[in-house]
C-alpha cells in the first residue's frame, strides 16, 4: 500500500478526530468521528425505482384500461359470492391496520429504538399530506385520464390517504427487514385493501399507486432524515483483528480507496504492520448507476456484476489476493480475512511501504520499469487472471523501486480471452500517457510479443479503458492512434478482427427514444385520420401524379450524384442505390442513411474512400446552397405576390428567428462548436477539389445542376398534387416554402427518416398557409406514405439485389 499517501493523511485525521479505546491493552484507534446518521445510497436507488415502477404501472394501466375494468367487475362480482369474507376482511383490516403499525412502535420504544419510529412517523405524516394533497389535484380535473383511473369515476378518494401513511410508516421503520412483523403489516394491508375494495372505495389501480407512493415517500424519509450509522468503528475493527491472532498495539484511519472503502494501518506487537481494508455492507451499493449502465451498455463478457453481497465481495477480492499469490506476481500478501458483525468484513494485507505510479514523475519511469511492470503483468496472464485496473494507483513501486501491483478486487480469476486483451490494452494507454506511444508499445513488445499487441489492438477504444484513463485520453486524442500506429509497424500482416464492446451508443439509445416519439406522434395523427376515407375520396388522377413525382425524385438523386463524380456510374444501377437508400431511412436518420449509401456504393466502384467521402460530400453542400435559395426565393415569391391565400410572413420569420437561435447557440457553445466544426471539416475536407474536377467538365455539371433543381420540384410537385387530391387548391410556390422548411427540420431530427417531425412540420406549415388541419393531415399523409413508406419494399428489393452483385 501507499505509505507516504497513507501518512499524509493519518496526520491531518489524526489533527482533527478523535480517539477511542478497544479496552483491551488499551489500543488508541485515530480516526474521524463517525457521523451519527447516514444518507444510504440504497434507500435512494430504492426511492427512484419505485418510481419507475409507478410510472410503469400507470401508463400500463392507461393502455390496458378495458382490461383493469373487467378484472374489477370481476374481483367485485366474486366478492359478493362471499359476503361473508367481505365483511371479516372489513372487520379485520380496518382495525389492524392501525393495531399493527402501533404495536409494532411500542416494541421499538421498548427496545430504545424511539428514533426509529419517529421517522416513520415523520413519513406518516408526509405520507399523509401527500395523498391528500395530490387527490385534491387530481380531483380538479388536472389530469381526467388518470383521475378517472384511480377513482372509476365514482367520489372516492384518488389515493386512499390512511393506506399511503401507513406504508410509508412501514417503509420508513424497516419493517421489511423483520419477517414475522413483515407478514403480519402486509397481511393486514391486503386486508385493509379486499375491506375498500368490497365497499368500493378503492379500484385496482388506485390500491397499486396508493402502496407505490407510500412505499416512494417512505423511502425518501429515510434518504432525507437519514439512518442510523451501523458501520462498525475502529475499535471494532482492532477486535476482530485479535480474533484473527494478531495483537494490535495502534490503529489509524487512512485515506479511503477508489471504491470508497475505508482503510486503516494497523501497527503490531512485533513491530510489524498491516494494511486493512474495510468492505461496509451499505457502500455496496455506491455507483450503481453507473455500473448498471455499464452493465447495460457493454456486452456480457466486458460486464461486472453491478450489486454484489457483502459476502460475495469479501470472497472475490480474498481469491483474486491468493491467486495472484500463487502465480508469483508481486503483490501484498492477505494474512486473513473476518466478518465484523453483520454489517462490515475485513480484509488484513502485509504492510509494504510503496509509491504509486502516479506520484512517479514521467523522468523516472526508465525502460527498466516498465520492463517491470509488462513482466508482473505477464506473470498474471499465465494464470489466466486479469486484474482490470491497471492504472496509477494500482501499480506501486517499494522502497527498493520494484513493482508492486496492488488493488485486486477489481480482478478476474480464470478470465477469458478478452479479459486478458482488455487488461494489455489499458495498460498500453496508460503507460502511452505516461512515456509516449513508442516506448510504451516497445516495452509490451519486449515483454509480451507483438501477437499480444496485436490481439489487443482492436480493443484500444475509449470505452474499453477505466474511468480516469478515458478522461486523460480524451484530453490527448492521438494517444491511441498513435499505439495502433506502432503496433501495425511491429505486425504488419497479422489479421485484425474486429471487436465490438458496446451492445449500443448512446446516439443509438437517443434515436430509439426519438422515433418512439416520433412513432407516438403519427399514431397521433393517423388516430384522427380516416384511412379508408382518404383512400377512396383521394382523387386518383392527382394521386397518380404524385407517384410519378415521388418516382421522378430517384431518378433525380441519381443524376446529382453522377453529376458531382467525375468517373462513369451507370443510370439505373445509381438509381437503384437512392431506392435502397430508401430502405436504410428505416434504421437511419434521413441526413445520414443516404449518404452512408451513396459512400458506400462509390467505394465499390472502384473510387477511392477519399474521394468517395469528398463526392458525397461536394453533393450535400451544393445541396445545402440550392435549399436556401430556393427557400429565400420561393419565399420571396409568395410573399409578393397578393392573389395567394398563403402569408408567410410570420411563420417565414419565426423560422428565420428559430434558425439564427440555432447558430448562435451552436457557435457560442464551445463543445457545440468544435464537434460541428469537427464533422463538417470531416465531411468537407477533400470537397473543394472534387468540385474544381466536376467544373471542368460542363456536361457533369449541369448534370448535377439538374438532378439537385430536380430533387426539390419533384418533391413539391409530389406534395402540391397531394394537396390537389383533396380538392384544395393553394399556389406551388406556397407549397414550395412548407416542403423547404419541413424538409430541413426532417433533415435535423434524430428519427429514421425525419419521421414525426417532418409531419408535423409539414401539417403546421400547410394549416398556416391556409389548408384545414383534417385536409393537411390526409394530404400529408398521402405524400409520406408515396415518399418513405411505399418504396421500403422496392428499397430492400434494391440493397439486397446490390449487396449480392457486391455493389454495396
Amino acid at each position: 500500500m501507499a505509505e507516504s499517501r497513507a501518512g499524509d493523511s493519518a496526520e491531518h485525521n489524526a489533527e482533527q478526530s478523535t480517539g477511542n479505546s478497544t479496552g483491551n491493552d488499551d489500543v488508541y484507534v485515530v480516526e474521524p468521528l463517525l457521523p451519527h446518521r447516514l444518507r444510504r445510497p440504497s434507500d435512494l436507488l430504492r426511492f427512484f425505482a419505485t418510481l419507475i415502477v409507478l410510472g410503469a404501472v400507470i401508463l400500463l394501466a392507461l393502455v390496458a384500461k378495458q382490461t383493469l375494468i373487467g378484472l374489477e367487475a370481476d374481483v367485485k362480482e366474486g366478492a359478493e359470492l362471499v359476503p361473508l369474507l367481505s365483511r371479516i376482511a372489513a372487520f379485520l383490516g380496518g382495525a389492524a391496520v392501525l393495531i399493527v403499525p402501533t404495536a409494532f412502535a411500542v416494541e421499538r420504544v421498548f427496545h430504545r429504538d424511539g428514533l426509529r419510529v419517529a421517522e416513520g412517523l415523520i413519513a406518516a405524516i408526509v405520507g399523509m399530506a401527500g395523498s391528500f394533497l395530490l387527490g385534491q389535484w387530481l380531483v380538479a380535473g388536472n389530469v381526467d385520464d388518470l383521475r378517472v383511473l384511480l377513482t372509476g369515476d365514482r367520489r372516492i378518494e384518488p389515493l386512499n390517504t390512511l393506506l399511503t401513511s401507513v406504508i410509508a410508516y412501514s417503509t420508513a421503520v424497516r419493517i421489511s427487514r423483520r419477517p414475522t412483523w413483515r407478514m403480519l403489516m402486509w397481511t393486514t394491508i391486503a386486508l385493509y385493501i379486499l375491506a375498500l375494495f368490497s365497499g368500493r372505495q378503492i379500484t385496482i389501480p388506485s390500491a397499486i399507486v396508493t402502496v407505490l407512493v407510500g412505499m416512494a415517500i417512505g423511502y425518501a424519509t429515510l434518504y432525507g432524515v437519514g439512518s442510523p450509522n451501523t458501520r462498525p468503528p475502529g475499535n471494532a475493527v482492532v477486535a476482530a483483528l485479535r480474533k484473527l491472532s494478531f495483537a494490535p498495539v495502534s490503529a489509524r484511519r487512512v485515506e479511503d480507496d477508489h471504491q470508497g472503502s475505508r482503510r486503516y494501518a494497523i501497527g503490531l506487537k512485533d513491530g510489524s504492520s498491516l494494511d486493512v481494508t474495510v468492505l461496509d455492507r451499505d457502500r455496496q451499493v455506491a455507483g450503481l448507476p453507473y455500473r448498471l449502465w455499464r452493465r447495460f451498455r457493454l456486452n456480457s463478457e466486458t460486464r461486472r456484476r453491478a450489486i454484489r453481497s457483502l459476502r460475495a465481495e469479501l470472497e472475490r477480492e480474498a481469491l483474486m489476493a491468493y491467486a495472484a499469490q500463487a502465480a508469483g506476481a508481486s503483490t501484498p500478501r492477505l494474512l486473513g480475512t473476518s466478518e465484523i458483525g453483520t454489517e462490515a468484513a475485513l480484509l488484513a494485507y502485509e504492510h509494504i511501504e510503496t509509491r504509486p505510479l502516479d506520484e512517479v514523475p514521467d523522468a523516472e519511469i526508465d525502460d527498466e520499469l516498465l520492463a517491470q511492470i509488462w513482466e508482473q503483468v505477464e506473470l498474471l496472464q499465465i494464470q489466466r487472471l486479469a486484474h482490470r485496473r491497471l492504472t496509477g494507483d494500482s501499480i506501486h513501486l517499494d522502497g527498493a523501486g520494484r513493482v508492486v501491483l496492488t488493488d485486486a478486487r477489481s480482478g478476474e480469476v480464470a478470465a477469458g480471452d478478452l479479459l486478458l486483451r482488455l487488461d494489455v490494452a489499458q495498460l498500453l494507454t496508460y503507460l502511452a500517457l505516461r512515456v509516449g506511444p513508442e516506448r510504451s508499445v516497445r516495452a509490451a513488445a519486449d515483454a509480451m510479443g507483438p501477437d499480444a499487441l496485436a490481439a489487443a489492438m482492436p480493443l484500444l477504444q475509449q470505452i474499453a479503458l477505466t474511468r480516469e484513463t478515458r478522461s486523460a485520453v480524451a484530453k490527448a486524442k492521438n494517444v491511441l492512434p498513435g499505439i495502433r500506429e506502432h503496433i501495425v509497424a511491429l505486425k504488419p500482416q497479422g489479421k485484425i478482427e474486429e471487436v465490438r464492446l458496446e451492445r449500443f451508443r448512446p446516439r443509438t439509445l437517443i434515436t430509439i427514444i426519438a422515433s418512439a416519439f416520433a412513432a407516438y406522434v403519427v399514431l397521433s395523427q393517423l388516430s384522427q385520420v380516416d384511412i379508408y376515407h382518404v383512400l377512396t375520396t383521394a382523387n386518383w388522377g392527382w394521386s397518380g401524379l404524385a407517384l410519378v413525382a415521388a418516382f421522378a425524385s430517384f431518378v433525380a438523386a441519381a443524376l446529382m450524384l453522377r453529376g458531382f463524380v467525375p468517373e462513369h456510374l451507370p443510370l439505373w444501377r445509381t438509381v437503384l442505390v437512392q431506392f435502397a437508400s430508401s430502405f436504410v431511412k428505416l434504421v437511419a436518420p434521413a441526413a445520414v442513411g443516404g449518404v452512408a449509401i451513396n459512400t458506400r456504393y462509390l467505394q465499390k466502384r472502384g473510387i477511392h474512400p477519399a474521394s468517395a467521402v469528398a463526392s458525397v460530400g461536394a453533393s450535400q453542400l451544393i445541396m445545402l446552397v440550392f435549399h436556401i435559395s430556393l427557400l429565400a426565393l420561393f419565399a420571396y415569391i409568395t410573399g409578393s405576390t397578393t392573389p395567394t391565400s398563403f402569408t408567410p410572413s410570420r411563420g417565414l420569420v419565426l423560422v428565420l428567428l428559430a434558425v439564427a437561435v440555432l447558430v448562435v447557440a451552436v457557435l457560442g457553445v464551445p463543445p457545440l462548436r468544435r464537434l460541428v466544426t469537427s464533422r463538417l471539416r470531416k465531411l468537407f475536407s477533400n470537397v473543394l477539389p472534387r468540385l474544381l474536377d466536376v467544373l471542368q467538365s460542363p456536361r457533369k455539371m449541369v448534370e448535377a445542376c439538374i438532378g439537385t433543381l430536380m430533387i426539390t420540384i419533384t418533391f413539391v410537385l409530389c406534395l402540391h398534387a397531394c394537396i390537389a387530391a383533396f380538392g384544395h387548391e393553394i399556389s406551388f410556390t406556397a407549397v414550395a416554402v412548407v416542403f423547404l422548411t419541413a424538409n430541413a427540420i426532417g433533415s435535423a431530427a434524430p428519427t429514421p427518416g425525419g419521421l414525426g417531425a417532418v409531419e408535423l412540420a409539414l401539417v403546421g406549415g400547410l394549416v398556416l398557409a391556409g389548408v384545414p388541419k383534417e385536409l393537411a393531415t390526409s394530404a400529408v399523409l398521402l405524400y409520406r406514405l408515396l415518399t418513405f413508406w411505399l418504396p421500403v419494399l422496392p428499397g430492400w428489393a434494391a440493397f439486397t439485389y446490390l449487396q449480392r452483385n457486391e455493389d454495396l
